[in-house]
Order: structure tokens, then C-alpha cells, then sequence
């Protein structure tokens, strides 16, 4: 029987003398034909502890054995460097450079090993309906999307032992659900870590339990009963404060809009090289009229927020009216952008810069990524309100790219709802974070909600996570080509 053990290590993750996260004391056995779920709070280890797994983390002291020659890691920070090293190669393009953009396809057979099984790889694409996404470039694919491309292609290399970190964040629902079913399957043949933080999104195969607090492994349960399992998930939960979202600065909050019609698209569509995305949809939003937006990966939700924010240049040759201004009109991106906050999954994907936790939430005054201003001392205090409510007070020096992923979310949140927008729009807000902190999320939109200041368009796959106080739902289903 093969294993990976972990005796006693002290580790770091970090490049020369910067260190991003350190472990200790941890000590770590997996045998084959084991299935673990690693479970803990944003920001504890989970991540990191996988990684030290894997042989890449900088091990201080103990020891670390490895029996299995093949592994595999899907993961948001492997999404991230397959994204960067794709923007590379256009920059290069740009740059009159000789690199094209790989296809999606190539992709997937890219660094192929000994044992990539054709078989399995076309069930993987024909389980995710990929097949129509083969010739696309990897830019051109969604969030979930390019998860999925990442599913296939490492379980296509029948890896000994694979590390799934959140591997359904970014799915819709019925890809979720294939994925479950594959996953079954394949956990006869390979051993699987998970790294979750949605309990609902445990497998039924699970065998191990594991809890992260602060860098170190503290619980280990194998094959738990239902009382041992269910003393483990209370351990995840946080007791809710009653929570009171901070002021406005007066100087560059949201300006007023009183027409109770903030956004009208009448047979708005969206298509790229003769596919159609979307078409025919009308949507009228009215002020404290909050939203509901869902549909499939690649159903075009992104793309119809982009046509409101005027990011997708095809709002120019739709009917849209936002906040007054008939788009095509002469009007100002900024103009518009001075009543939205923003969230989404491409937004974080861009927020690279190193700037500390507190500056990262005052950049959401002057809708910038970065800080290029002064900040006053009103815009401070606001701030330091924001990480209280959030519990990352402690982080307010902190690196923004120094974070956990879940942190790092918990800060653009905070970011977009900082100058209280006449509309705020949240594109899968709750991705990568824990059960506490998602639940608390949640419960600041229901208070935006319920404030009156806001009008809410919430984006999400997760049924469970309907918000109080949005009564009204746009299907993408209903618009599809």
C-alpha cells in the first residue's frame, strides 16, 4: 500500500525571504485508497498543508516520505498561473512576438503523462458537454468553464493521488452533480484530498476528516460516526454578532439618482465569431427592486452584467439605457461606474497589486484597482469599520496577494460596498469563502437589502444561498442561442 507521510514538519510557503504562510507540528498520513476533506476556515492552512503534500512548500525540519509517483492538484491558484502564463503569451502577441495562444484542446494534452487515458479524457468532455469549447482560446472561456478544463486534464492522467482544492466552485448546478458522479467513479482507482469549505459539497465517499486552525492539522478523524462529524461541523461555524454596516463618505459616495428606472435592455444580445451567447432579452431594473441572476457556465451572466457596466464593447450596439444615459449617447464609462460596486470572480482574477488590506477597501471610493490617492481621514475610519465587521482587523497591513484566497474575497466585497452604490452588482460573491464567513456575507446583503440605499443584482449557482429580500429571478435559459 502506498503513502505519503508527514512527520513532525515545519514548513513555509514564500519565494527567498518572503515567507506567505508558515506550518508547524504537522504530522499527516495518507494511504491509498483513502479520501480525505480537508475543512477549516479562510485563511487557517488547508491550502497550504496540501501543498507541502504535494513537495511544494519549503520544509524546515521533519520529514517527508512519498510512495506515489503520480499527482495531480486542481486548484484557484492553478487556475491563476494557467491564466497568467496565457496573458503572457498575448502580451507577447502584442508585442509582434512569434507565440500564438494555444487552443483549449492542446491544452488539455499539454504535459500529457504516460498514463493521460484517452477514454476517460472524452468522457470527461462529453460528461461536461466541453466538446463545442475545444477550439476556443483559454481566455475566451468562463470561470467555470476553465475549472472544468482543469478537471479534465488532470484527471485524464490518472494520477495516483489527486488534490481537488474547491473543485465546484465556479459550476453551475447540473455540472456539480456530473462532477459528484465522476469523481465516485474514479475514487475506486484514486486517492483523493479534498479542500472544501461548502459542507454540503463533502462526497458521500469521504472516509477521512480533517481540521486546519491556524497552520496546524489539530483534528484528524477517520471514518467518523454522525455525532463525531456533526461536534467537527459546529467547530466551522461562527456565532453571528448583530452586524451594522459602516457610513457613507459624504465626498465620493454614490451621487443620488431619483428616476426609480435605473437600467432598461430591451432585445439585448450578445455573440461571438456567429455563436449566439444570448438574444431577445429584455430586462427592466427599478430601484429596490433587487435581482437574482442564473444560468449554466458560459449562459452569458458575465456577459450581460459587462453590457450594464460597460465593459463587453457590444453595448454599444444594444438598446441600453443605465442611469439616464442611452448608451452610445457620449457618455463617460466613468460616468456610469460612479453609481455600481462590483464583484466578480474576472475582478479579483486582475487585483495583483500588492497594497495592504485597508487601502484595498478605500480603492473601492475611486473605483480604481490600487490606491493612486490620499486617502482622508473619514475614508480611514470607514475602512477600519469594514475589516471589524469582516474580523480581518488584525490584516489591516496586510499584502492584499499575502491573503487567502477567502480573505482576499472578503475584501473586494467590502470594497464594492463601500461608497453604498445606487446598484450593486455581485457575480458569484461568495466564491472560495468558508461557511462562516459565507453566512456572513450573506447576511450583510440582506442588510444592503434591506437599507434602502442599494439595489441588489446577486449572481450565483447555489440554490442554498438565496438572500432575503430578493424576490425577483432572471433565468439566462430563458435568453439562450
Amino acid at each position: 500500500m502506498k503513502s505519503i507521510k508527514l512527520n513532525n514538519v515545519t514548513a513555509n510557503l514564500g519565494v527567498d525571504e518572503h515567507v506567505s504562510f508558515a506550518l508547524s507540528n504537522l504530522t499527516w498520513q495518507v494511504d491509498s485508497h483513502q479520501h480525505w476533506v480537508l475543512l477549516g476556515g479562510n485563511g487557517a492552512g488547508k491550502s497550504a498543508i496540501t501543498a507541502v503534500l504535494l513537495d511544494q512548500a519549503n520544509i524546515v525540519s521533519g520529514t517527508r516520505r512519498c510512495d506515489f509517483e503520480r499527482m495531480e492538484i486542481v486548484s484557484s491558484d492553478m487556475q491563476k498561473q494557467l491564466l497568467a502564463a496565457e496573458l503572457l503569451v498575448d502580451q507577447d502577441d502584442i508585442t509582434d512576438g512569434k507565440t500564438d495562444p494555444k487552443l483549449v484542446s492542446e491544452l488539455i494534452y499539454q504535459q500529457a503523462s504516460a498514463n493521460f487515458d484517452e477514454q476517460l479524457c472524452q468522457q470527461l468532455i462529453t460528461g461536461f458537454a466541453f466538446e463545442p469549447l475545444l477550439k476556443q482560446r483559454l481566455r475566451a472561456l468562463s470561470t467555470g468553464e476553465t475549472r472544468k478544463l482543469m478537471l479534465i486534464k488532470a484527471l485524464s492522467n490518472r494520477p495516483e493521488l489527486i488534490v481537488l482544492d474547491e473543485p465546484f466552485d465556479g459550476l453551475d448546478v447540473e455540472s456539480t452533480e456530473r462532477l459528484n458522479t465522476i469523481l465516485a467513479a474514479l475514487s475506486e482507482s484514486m486517492t483523493m484530498v479534498f479542500v472544501l469549505n461548502r459542507l454540503a459539497e463533502i462526497p458521500a465517499f469521504i472516509s477521512h476528516y480533517g481540521y486546519v486552525i491556524a497552520g496546524e492539522l489539530q483534528y484528524q478523524l477517520a471514518n467518523p460516526d454522525e455525532k463525531q462529524r456533526d461536534d467537527l461541523f459546529k467547530l466551522l461555524h461562527l456565532a453571528h454578532t448583530d452586524l451594522t454596516i459602516p457610513g457613507k463618505d459624504m465626498q465620493l459616495s454614490a451621487p443620488a439618482f431619483h428616476d426609480p428606472e435605473l437600467v432598461r435592455l430591451q432585445n439585448a444580445s450578445v455573440s461571438y465569431n456567429g455563436q449566439i451567447i444570448f438574444s431577445n432579452l429584455n430586462w427592466t431594473i427599478k430601484a429596490q427592486q433587487h435581482w437574482q441572476l442564473s444560468g449554466k457556465n458560459g449562459s452569458g451572466k458575465t456577459c450581460l452584467l459587462n453590457l450594464i457596466t460597460g465593459d463587453n464593447p457590444q453595448c454599444y450596439n444594444n438598446d441600453i439605457k443605465v442611469f439616464g444615459f442611452q448608451r452610445g449617447s457620449g457618455e463617460s464609462i466613468w460616468q456610469i461606474k460612479q453609481y455600481i460596486g462590483y464583484i466578480s470572480n474576472a475582478l479579483h482574477m486582475d487585483y495583483r497589486v500588492s497594497i495592504c488590506a485597508l487601502n484595498t477597501i478605500i480603492s473601492g471610493f475611486y473605483d480604481s484597482i490600487g490606491l493612486y490617492q490620499k486617502p482622508t481621514q473619514r475614508q480611514l475610519d470607514l475602512a477600519m469599520q469594514w475589516l471589524a465587521l469582516l474580523g480581518l482587523s488584525e490584516f489591516k497591513n496586510t499584502p492584499f496577494t499575502q491573503l487567502s484566497y477567502g480573505d482576499q474575497r472578503m475584501l473586494l466585497i467590502a470594497r464594492a460596498m463601500v461608497k453604498h452604490p445606487t446598484l450593486l452588482i455581485l457575480d458569484e460573491p461568495c466564491l472560495g469563502l468558508d461557511e462562516a464567513n459565507r453566512q456572513r456575507v450573506l447576511l450583510l446583503i440582506e442588510k444592503i437589502c434591506a437599507a434602502g440605499s442599494s439595489t441588489v443584482i446577486y449572481v450565483n449557482h447555489h440554490a442554498k444561498d438565496k438572500i432575503a429580500g430578493i424576490e425577483h429571478y432572471l433565468d439566462m435559459a430563458d435568453f439562450s442561442g
